[in-house]
């Protein structure tokens, strides 16, 4: 007897992605969004088949990706956000707030929500990191084939 493997697909073809961007910090999560939104045309995404939410910061992004995520038309959610450390503590309740919203919601939902949230400790450090938003649209598109082949088995 031979297991059924889930393999890697990167195939955007037919599948609803939703990018949920903040604009705090917007001169490097414009470029996130963008980078991200152009991988997934070359994965094969179709303009019909993406939404792309701009939204006040970080701390929104789990609210919208879930209420993204609730639509039918959706397989997965990017979540994008840049939160820099300051002299207050600030940064962390916004991380926090961030990461376990950004997670709840993927498991609310049942469907894949990307953490596309840098947090780092100073501008430098995001901007050496843009690039990492190509690789949120791959995870994007990969979830959503493995769950939809994860549904085929039942």
């Amino acid at each position: 007897m031979s297991p059924r493997n889930i393999d890697q697909n990167l195939d955007g073809k037919g599948l609803g992605i939703a990018v949920v961007s903040a604009r705090f910090n917007g001169y490097l999560t414009d470029q996130m969004t963008d980078i991200a939104v152009n991988r997934l045309g070359e994965l094969g995404v179709a303009d019909d088949d993406l939404v792309v939410v701009r939204i006040p910061g970080a701390f929104e992004l789990g609210v919208v990706a879930r209420r993204l995520a609730d639509r039918g038309d959706i397989d997965a959610v990017i979540c994008i956000g840049v939160v820099i450390r300051g002299d207050t503590d600030h940064y962390e309740f916004v991380a926090r707030a961030a990461t376990e919203g950004v997670a709840q919601a993927g498991m609310d939902s049942g469907k894949p929500v990307i953490f596309g949230v840098l947090t780092t400790d100073n501008t430098e450090d995001a901007v050496v990191r843009i690039d990492h938003s190509s690789g949120y649209a791959d995870a994007a598109v990969e979830m959503a084939n493995t769950l939809r082949q994860i549904h085929e088995l039942s």
